[in-house]
């Protein structure tokens, strides 16, 4: 396919809102879509170069496209800039300035042109670059060139995401998404949507979800636990259940591989390969026996002077890159497996959990860097309550309660996993926090104004959309509203996302901003609200933290606010209120 006829589908997606139209019209573009193409066509429609997992980035700024864009249709620098600040897309620049070039190049041209400008490493890198990705949009037509600049500074956001795909392979097929579930167990597996797709177009959707196993070095999407109003009712719900610390740390899945070509991988919840922060699992390797495994663990810091567990925040402190042998030595890391998905080729994530613990315990000899979480095997809800006092008393977050029979299951489904906070003791408090997606912020007056955000709008997912749940100006420090506006600033929108649902006047933010920074809020209420469009509101909201171990599509849903509500109330009546 020419990357031309590709753009012209962009166009169509771009012009419409509508996700069952999206959901058409790729399924359309995947119809019509080579099957040694539809991967790479996949990942460009996505605006990347691979799944998640690989990290494949260009590291182009504006600033540095504005120059490619200069030096590709030879224009002033300085008037380019003057007129990006006017138009405030370096795509609609890119195909303004194309005027009537004819493009030739083919889908699969585009991509290896893109991935070889990724690739570019080392001394002179970046003229390189300058370089390269100028001669490739001086062989675009005007459309194309449109979105490839956009591409490259990660701003194509056509409003859908790898879930869109997954239901568009599905209408290919059958038309409709009757199939998506095959799929998205498929995917929670392996996420690589791309390669789904190859998959689907060459064995179907049948023999594309056979037999899917984990793969060292590829993430599996983690177990999430559900929420349950009282130890009484997990019992009722999970029977014999194990119960486990609940710690304030972030959650990491390993991979390792031992002897020659070994390797150690550490992917957090949304992907992102984080090893680099983690010097100490270089000694790992001698607490497994085992050749080949995944473990899903707890990262938690711990303060070498104390010798006591650290707080998320301090254990964030790794993700800055540099000097990071030095943020080690005054916060180490402990990692606590409390799973494992696969040993030695092998998968074990239908095995039941009481088996995937032995194994667990059959394979880590714990140590100073890796260590398996204590548990407990009960039927009695009152050794559950007992257990939760005893971690609060020691300064944990919690418990986990794992129904003890249970399969290894991405995502948040049936009362398998269920946690239990501190929030729960305060019987008329809100039981959880909540995971959102920042819309968009609110300037702010007086001296919240010299930080540019006096507030926040944040939003929970519902079918595909982010719907609005409360506003934000309290809880946070002057350093946190500095930050927060200048990861915010990154974000911003000219216009309200597409995949943002309907926002009631008197809520709009100043400045809207892209779906993509998680944070986790606390407040004391749940209530029904009549003014936003997820149908609830929070009482005293407030930050608790950025979850950048969190992508979008991990926030909490409108289906999780519904039970957070009903626990609200049950705790209501309980408390006598």
């Amino acid at each position: 396919m020419k990357f031309s006829d590709l753009s012209l589908y962009l166009k169509k997606l771009e012009d419409t809102s509508s996700r069952l139209e999206i959901t058409r019209l790729l399924s359309e573009l995947f119809k019509v879509s080579d099957k040694k193409e539809i991967e790479k066509t996949v990942y460009l429609i996505l605006g990347s170069l691979g799944p998640s997992y690989r990290n494949i980035v260009f590291n182009i700024a504006e600033r540095m496209m504005i120059q490619i864009l200069a030096d590709a249709y030879k224009k002033d620098k300085e008037k380019v800039k003057e007129m990006y600040k006017k138009e405030g897309d370096l795509g609609s620049l890119a195909e303004m300035f194309s005027e009537n070039r004819v493009g030739l190049l083919t889908v699969s041209e585009v991509y290896d042109f893109l991935l070889d400008i990724a690739d570019e490493k080392g001394e002179k890198s970046q003229e390189r670059k300058i370089k390269k990705t100028s001669l490739l949009l001086s062989k675009l037509d005007p459309l194309s060139s449109r979105y490839v600049a956009r591409i490259f500074v990660g701003k194509l956001r056509l409003g859908f995401s790898d879930r869109t795909i997954i239901d568009a392979l599905s209408w290919m097929e059958k038309g409709d998404k009757s199939l998506s579930k095959k799929l998205e167990k498929a995917y929670f597996v392996l996420p690589d949507v791309g390669g789904l797709a190859k998959a689907v177009k060459e064995k179907g959707i049948e023999g594309s979800v056979k037999d899917i196993s984990p793969s060292i070095g590829v993430p599996v999407l983690p177990m999430l636990a559900q929420r349950l109003k009282s130890p009484k009712e997990m019992i009722e719900k999970m029977g014999t259940v194990s119960i486990e610390p609940k710690f304030d740390g972030l959650r990491i899945q390993i991979h390792f591989r031992s002897g020659k070509g070994g390797f150690i991988m550490a992917f957090t919840r949304n992907m992102n390969e984080t090893s680099w922060m983690f010097p100490e699992l270089k000694k790992i390797e001698k607490q497994i026996l085992a050749d080949e495994v995944i473990l899903d663990t707890e990262a938690v810091g711990v303060d070498e002077k104390r010798k006591s567990l650290v707080n998320f925040q301090s254990t964030m402190t790794r993700r800055r890159k540099h000097d990071i042998e030095r943020i080690a030595g005054k916060v180490s890391i402990k990692f606590y497996a409390f799973d494992v998905l696969y040993k030695n080729g092998k998968s074990l994530m239908n095995e039941s959990y009481l088996q995937r613990r032995e194994i667990l315990e059959d394979i880590i000899k714990n140590g100073d860097v890796l260590k398996v979480v204590e548990n407990r095997i009960s039927d009695d809800f009152i050794v559950i309550e007992k257990e939760m006092k005893r971690e609060l008393s020691e300064g944990l977050e919690g418990i986990i309660v794992k129904r003890a029979n249970s399969r290894y299951v991405p995502g948040r489904t049936g009362w398998r996993w269920v946690k239990m906070k501190e929030g729960e003791k305060a019987k008329a408090k809100l039981a959880d926090t909540l995971d959102c997606v920042v819309m968009g912020y609110y300037r702010g007056r007086g001296k919240r104004a010299e930080f540019g955000l006096g507030g926040f709008l944040v939003g929970v997912l519902d079918k595909g959309k982010f719907t609005s749940l409360t506003k934000i100006g309290t809880g946070l420090t002057d350093l946190q509203f500095r930050e927060l506006k200048k990861r915010l600033s990154e974000l911003e929108s000219k216009t309200k996302p597409k995949e943002y649902g309907k926002v009631e006047k008197n809520l709009i933010p100043d400045v809207w901003v892209q779906p993509s920074l998680v944070v986790e809020i606390a407040a004391d209420e749940i209530t029904v609200s009549p003014t936003h469009s997820s149908g609830y509101a929070l009482r005293f909201p407030r930050l608790v933290k950025l979850r950048d171990d969190k992508s979008k599509d991990q926030a909490t849903t409108k289906k999780e606010i519904v039970r957070l509500f009903e626990l609200y109330v049950n705790n209501l009546q309980l408390s006598g209120r």
